[in-house]
């Protein structure tokens, strides 16, 4: 346990007590939407309104065959409920998994408890990297230092002393120390902010923005084009019934309504598949964001290399004795609040074998930071000592140095143990004289599908760029080990540009930056945003957390401090860095199979609108019925769309996903409605036919048009692709063929003309779009993307 100031901490009974008296740190949010919340937004939204209402008017005008669509969007929306669900529940079991411990005192022990069962008057302890999860005054502090940037947005790290407030949401970055939780559940001061981390949620995706920017166009076409059909039907229809089945028959496959519960359905099933590999997604919208990124920032240890380092030796500069030395670096690591796992290691290796010594004792301590690079104490009777980065504590030019970089070239860690001259334990900069009195050499281990990750990285595109607060040298020759691209020339980022812009360029040309400060890290991620880069950032130290937050994509591992977990969008709980591919390839399924199922789904609605039109100025009876339009929508759109959603999609992320979809489907939607109502045309015409037949007509006409559009979208083919796109035809073959089927659809086919001005106009649509697609082809940057 340790040592806690004087105060004292609950009993294991008045906690208990002060959390069922509603004292404890419960928040009505959670890692995920409830299930009541799920099925809400798969059924309560306005287009199954509005399909409600038609198919209540199908049901008393026409046939209960007509009314079958309602059917496609129960089902639809049961799959998209059930697939949800199941996110749900994976998202919420790595969550538990995922979240942190807290250690506080009861009955005089340090506990571990969740994060939930923190209650009010409760004493906290803090250690470098935890995160502070409720309000609360300090009692006890060792060189405290904790991050406010994600509450107030400053970078610097504020001290603590006893008596100052400290805010959920916020992380220390060196030192330790305890306090009182003056606030916890939803009188916590950033508890909302905390929750808004870790909800399910699809709001803030570019995906789900673009869909909605159609789905916005769409309602304002249908409207109109709506009650231009409706005033058609009622003038041209013989009776009222044939006039509202004309006119539900036009107005549903208008509606998208499979659009939005795909997306949804293909981001829950990424959820889960990823969720297998013990990733935890936080937030929906980042399954997405990985197919976008072009631009991976990692950090070297604990994501290329194992967080574990190993002491490969210990060498006493001059005529200093390896027992002083060892006395000396057991004392600093000893006197650290919250060593870190270099110090842990460096602690474990000179007291390994040795007979216990008196401890020195420490007067004044400095805990080690990412900032600052060193650790320093002074010790009552021994002098002030100091541990850290040989390029921050010596001068250039000195010869201890130049030995230490030689070494680092090597791919290994060095560190430089000092005197601090009269004694004197310096602040935030290291002091102006350090007597070097040893090398602390440490050998990093490589992670062993670090060179395969990276290599595939580079094979589909994304760029990596390392970021580390070691020497840059030993940074370079890792990942040279590593065969990085741009590694033999590790750039010191001491050096660069404070300017964005030249910043921006310098990070370009480079790929590997040593001596990076944590605030640095988070200026580096945001020089790449500004150059129009999506950036994923990779780390497990509380030193990465401010660039993870700032980054499009915070990728955090499972190990790391809860200030890092918390703050990512992605952790990977197995710490696991060859994951990543699995990452990219799962969102660039996603993005790429949403693509594909709205090209489907807004030909629906554009041959829609097309046909309504033609209808509504001729003043036509509607060329289908409903079970017409429910029998093609789901053959060529709804079935395959499901399947295609969730399907293997290598296709790399481009921006312009409207302009994209909207180039292929309003075209394609074109020419299917042009088809149907020539075929429809040319049946009104032709002797000895009566509505039947001509509708007949139209609708094997509309269904060539619509399937080979559905062949254009599912290329390039593979055995499931074919055998999808047989199973459609004859599906609808075999609709047509037998009686009973044929009568249930009202498919009649009594005059062979009819039907071969179908498949004439059909084939003839179905040329026509794939001449057209070749042509987008041919047009497009990217070339065919699926």
């Amino acid at each position: 346990m340790r040592a806690i100031a004087g105060v004292e901490g609950l009993s294991a009974a008045e906690a208990a007590r002060r959390k069922v008296a509603g004292q404890g740190n419960v928040v009505a949010d959670r890692s995920s939407r409830s299930a009541w919340e799920i099925i809400r937004a798969n059924l309560l939204t306005r287009f199954n309104a509005i399909i409600g209402v038609l198919v209540a008017a199908g049901l008393v005008f026409g046939a209960p065959q007509d009314a079958l669509f309602g059917l496609v969007i129960v089902v639809n929306s049961a799959v998209g409920i059930l697939q949800e669900l199941r996110a749900k529940r994976s998202l919420d079991a790595l969550a538990v998994l995922d979240a942190a411990p807290i250690p506080v005192v009861r009955d005089d022990t340090e506990v571990q408890v969740p994060p939930e069962d923190v209650v009010l008057g409760d004493l906290v302890l803090l250690s470098a990297g935890a995160k502070i999860p409720v309000d609360g005054e300090v009692t006890a502090a060792t060189g405290l230092e904790v991050d406010e940037s994600l509450l107030t947005g400053e970078a610097d790290p504020v001290d603590k002393q006893s008596g100052d407030r400290v805010l959920s949401g916020t992380f220390v970055t060196a030192g330790s120390g305890a306090f009182l939780a003056t606030a916890v559940g939803e009188q916590a001061y950033a508890n909302r902010l905390v929750a808004q981390v870790r909800r399910f949620d699809l709001t803030r995706s570019e995906l789900m923005a673009g869909i909605n920017q159609i789905l916005r166009g769409v309602q304002w076409v249908i409207v109109p084009v709506g009650v231009l059909l409706v005033v058609s039907q009622l003038r041209s229809a013989r009776t009222l019934s044939e006039a509202v089945v004309g006119s539900v028959a036009g107005i549903v496959p208008m509606i998208p309504e499979g659009l939005v519960l795909m997306t949804s359905v293909a981001f829950a099933v990424g959820v889960v598949r990823l969720g297998r590999r013990r990733c935890l997604i936080q937030e929906m919208p980042a399954v997405e964001v990985l197919a976008r990124v072009d631009t991976l920032c990692v950090d070297k240890t604990g994501t290329l290399t194992e967080p574990v380092l190993d002491v490969a030796g210990i060498e006493p500069v001059g005529q200093q004795h390896d027992g002083a030395v060892r006395d000396a670096l057991a004392a600093l690591v000893a006197a650290d609040p919250s060593p870190n796992p270099t110090l842990q290691a460096i602690g474990a290796f000179v007291t390994s074998g040795q007979v216990h010594r008196q401890r020195w004792a420490p007067q004044t301590v400095v805990p080690f930071s990412s900032a600052r690079k060193f650790s320093a104490a002074a010790f009552d009777g021994h002098g002030g000592w100091i541990l850290g980065a040989p390029d921050v504590l010596l001068r250039p030019g000195d010869s201890v140095r130049a030995l230490a970089e030689s070494t680092a070239a090597e791919g290994l860690r060095v560190l430089v143990l000092g005197r601090v001259a009269d004694g004197a334990v310096p602040g935030e900069q290291p002091p102006d004289a350090v007597t070097p009195v040893a090398l602390v050499v440490l050998r990093q281990h490589l992670r062993a599908n670090a060179a395969r990750t990276l290599r595939y990285l580079a094979e589909e595109g994304v760029t990596v760029k390392v970021l580390s607060g070691d020497n840059a040298a030993s940074v370079g020759a890792v990942a040279a080990q590593l065969g990085l691209a741009g590694a033999d020339h590790p750039v010191d980022a001491r050096q660069l540009p404070l300017e964005r812009s030249a910043l921006a360029e310098a990070l370009s040309s480079s790929s590997v930056f040593g001596r990076v400060t944590p605030q640095q890290k988070q200026t580096f991620v945001d020089a790449l945003r500004s150059r129009g880069h999506v950036v994923a950032m990779t780390g497990d130290g509380v030193n990465d957390a401010l660039a993870l937050k700032n980054a499009d994509l915070g990728i955090a591992m499972g190990s790391g401090s809860p200030a890092t977990r918390g703050t990512a969008k992605v952790v990977l709980l197995d710490d696991d860095f060859g994951t990543l591919p699995h990452l990219l390839a799962e969102g660039r399924r996603v993005l790429g199979n949403i693509e594909r199922v709205g090209r489907l789904f807004l030909v629906k609605t554009s041959y829609s609108v097309v046909l309504a039109l033609l209808v509504g100025v001729a003043h036509l009876p509607f060329p289908l019925l409903p079970r017409h339009v429910t029998l093609i929508g789901s053959l060529t759109i709804g079935i395959p769309g499901f399947f295609l959603a969730l399907a293997p999609n290598t296709e790399r992320a481009r921006p312009g996903f409207v302009r994209r979809v909207l180039a292929f489907a309003v075209p394609a939607g074109l020419v299917c409605g042009l088809a149907t109502f020539a075929a429809y045309g040319l049946a009104l015409h032709a002797p000895g036919s009566d509505l039947a037949a001509d509708r007949t007509t139209a609708a094997v006409a509309l269904f060539i048009a619509a399937a080979s559009a559905l062949a254009v979208v599912a290329r390039p083919y593979t055995w499931w692709h074919l055998l999808l796109l047989i199973a459609v035809i004859a599906t609808f073959v075999l609709c047509a063929a037998v009686p009973a089927l044929a009568d249930f659809f009202a498919l009649t086919f009594t005059n062979p003309q009819d039907l071969a001005a179908a498949v004439a106009v059909g084939a003839l649509a179905a040329l026509s779009l794939v001449a057209f697609d070749r042509l987008l082809s041919s047009r497009s940057p990217g070339g065919r993307s699926s």
